[in-house]
């Protein structure tokens, strides 16, 4: 849950670096997330409630995986691999996977950082 709102907090930092764990618990509660809202609009025979999570989650979850992939060593502009059917999202899914490097370009290692 603390991920998941950090990801808020951090919604528009776009030249950090984020942890794997950061990443993959902001989705996993995302998601989860969207599955109940989802049944309750079943429920309610509506699409509201999962159109306005979506959007409310979109610019934190894209800071994120830009964060993501700046901890692996890339830039952020790797993001617009998204755009790309079915590989993109592959090809992402992999670098997103990746451990984190030492210090690098945007910043130092965020997981060096909460071992000391």
């Amino acid at each position: 849950m603390n991920q998941f709102i950090d990801g808020f907090k951090k919604f528009a930092d776009f030249s950090s670096r984020a942890r794997r764990k950061d990443y993959w618990m902001f989705y996993l509660f995302y998601f989860i997330t969207y599955v109940v809202l989802a049944l309750v609009d079943m429920m309610l025979g509506s699409i509201i409630l999962t159109s306005v999570f979506a959007l409310l989650t979109l610019i934190p979850g894209i800071s994120l995986g830009v964060r993501r992939l700046h901890d692996t060593g890339r830039s952020g502009w790797w993001m617009l691999l998204f755009l790309v059917p079915l590989i993109g999202a592959l090809v992402l899914l992999v670098f997103f996977c990746f451990d984190s490097q030492g210090d690098n370009e945007y910043g130092p290692n965020p997981k060096a950082a909460t071992a000391a």
